[in-house]
């Protein structure tokens, strides 16, 4: 030890993106791209439509494959060939259409196409569910997570829009053993409902997780994120803390000011 001069060394990256490429066709959409994200660490992906932010997350998420390249999770190469391999890895991914059984209680949802079940020397189709189990892992997770429901067996259509996507995040953190990623979390949220929302991703980072969280709204952006990854035409263009310092760089580079200048 070297007394005050003693740095901490920073968490391992959780997840690592080297030098991603992904065509569709004639189109390159992710060109050359690397990134990495570390436990406890809450990683804003930036950029206007087109950018490739939504074709990378969804390379590291399983619905496409990268051509060239690497992806690993905890300094391990890993190939993601479906949504469910990305899951078994424990990435867990929120998109804008939450894909919740609105039809469905809180429980329900949270165990869809992964239901406890017994005894396990049945097949799986003879099995029976562990309803009790699920329901009380469901209560204290949400009552972990700071989630309140007036009733747990509410069919979730029921529920606000606020409360839908707080459950949608709850369950991507009851299975993400590596890495949550949140595709425009507060879209379409008043504010009462996107405080909520933002209180529960901070939650996420205090509880140790990998964060990516994509938004188009800069205040959350310096309110939650410790970094910032800019993209611009399937390149990663800027890499920066997103305090007020650099929220108008931040700007620049999204909208290609920098390029001009």
């Amino acid at each position: 030890m070297n007394g005050k001069h003693d740095v901490a060394p920073a968490p391992a990256a959780v997840l690592k993106v080297s030098s991603a490429v992904k065509r569709f066709g004639s189109i390159l959409a992710l060109d050359n791209v690397s990134l990495e994200v570390r436990r406890g660490e809450i990683l804003a992906l930036l950029g206007d439509n087109g950018a490739g932010k939504s074709t990378l997350i969804k390379c590291i998420s399983g619905v496409h494959k990268i051509d060239s390249g690497e992806i690993a999770l905890d300094g391990v190469p890993v190939t993601v060939h479906s949504p469910a391999d990305a899951r078994a890895l424990g990435i867990e991914t929120v998109y804008q259409d939450l894909a919740l059984f609105d039809n469905l209680p809180a429980a329900k949802n949270f165990y869809a196409g992964r239901e406890l079940s017994f005894p396990s020397w049945l097949p799986r189709p003879l099995q029976l569910l562990r309803h009790g189990e699920m329901d009380r892992a469901t209560r204290g997770l949400l009552a972990r997570l700071k989630v309140s429901l007036r009733s747990h067996d509410t069919a979730l259509g029921l529920l606000s829009g606020g409360q839908r996507q707080a459950i949608a995040v709850a369950r991507a953190a009851a299975f993400a053993r590596k890495l949550v990623i949140l595709d425009e979390p507060t879209a379409a949220l008043g504010l009462r409902e996107s405080r909520q929302v933002l209180d529960l991703i901070k939650l996420l980072r205090d509880e140790g997780n990998a964060v990516i969280l994509i938004t188009h709204n800069m205040e959350h952006v310096t309110e939650l994120a410790d970094r910032a990854v800019v993209m611009r035409q399937g390149r990663k263009v800027g890499d920066l803390r997103p305090d007020s310092e650099n929220q108008r760089q931040i700007v620049a580079l999204i909208v290609g000011a920098d390029r001009a200048a």
